[in-house]
């Protein structure tokens, strides 16, 4: 992961409904929802969360599946680690960040 991809992962998860349908994915799994099913359980309307699943697919983070007349949306796992990975690396200049405070970072 290089920073403009890890800026636009951050990007699109730094909104509350967008941070939502993400965590819904990643609880899904594998399994993966459909738009329909996401709009009913996240009590959102349709095409606010289109607008929202093409915002997370445009940054890398969900992938997008053909099923017959159904897509199926994923969190995509492999990015979302390779986020993980670019912020855990360039967090402390290559140190172990020790926590001793919920929000403080030991560098």
């Amino acid at each position: 992961m290089n920073e403009t991809q890890a800026v636009s992962a951050l990007s699109a998860l730094a909104h509350a409904q967008r941070l939502r349908v993400f965590r819904a994915l990643v609880i899904a799994g594998p399994e993966g929802r459909t738009p329909s099913v996401l709009a009913e359980q996240l009590d959102v309307a349709r095409n606010t969360l289109s607008f929202h699943l093409k915002e997370l697919a445009h940054a890398g983070l969900v992938t997008i599946e053909q099923q017959g007349r159904n897509l199926i949306y994923r969190a995509d796992f492999a990015h979302m680690n390779g986020l993980l990975g670019y912020l855990t690396e360039h967090c402390c200049q290559g140190g172990v960040c020790e926590v001793s405070e919920p929000s403080h970072c030991d560098c």
